[in-house]
Order: structure tokens, then sequence, then C-alpha cells
């Protein structure tokens, strides 16, 4: 699944810890979502997108990972 996590992290100025933190995953979360390696439950989505004031499908979209 493609996704803009990275996009949007970088626009804020966060670091991966930094996201982490506040998402309450760890680091290596973050990076395996960045990198298309993990595909984040619907829970964890839903926070994403409400940190980030998106929508779901603004910022994941179906497709083939990595």
């Amino acid at each position: 699944m493609k996704n803009r996590v990275r996009e949007l992290r970088t626009a804020k100025g966060w670091s991966q810890g930094e996201l982490a933190e506040r998402l309450g995953v760890s680091r290596q979360t973050v990076n395996a979502i960045e990198t298309e390696r993990y595909d984040p439950s619907l829970p964890l989505a839903f926070v994403i997108a409400a940190l980030f004031g998106q929508r779901i499908e603004d910022l994941f979209e179906p497709g083939e990972t990595k």
C-alpha cells in the first residue's frame, strides 16, 4: 500500500522518532510504514490521518507494495 506518511512527516519537520512518540509506536514501525513494508492497522491509520489533518484515503493508496 502506497502512502504519504514520509512526505507529511518531513513537511512538519519531525523525525521518525518524534512521529513514533506522537503515535505511540516504535520508530521502527514508522520506518516500516514509510518504506511500505508494513500496512498499519485501521485504528493506527485513523490516528495517523487525524495527526496530519487528512482523510485516510488521502494518505493511503491501495496497490502493490515495494
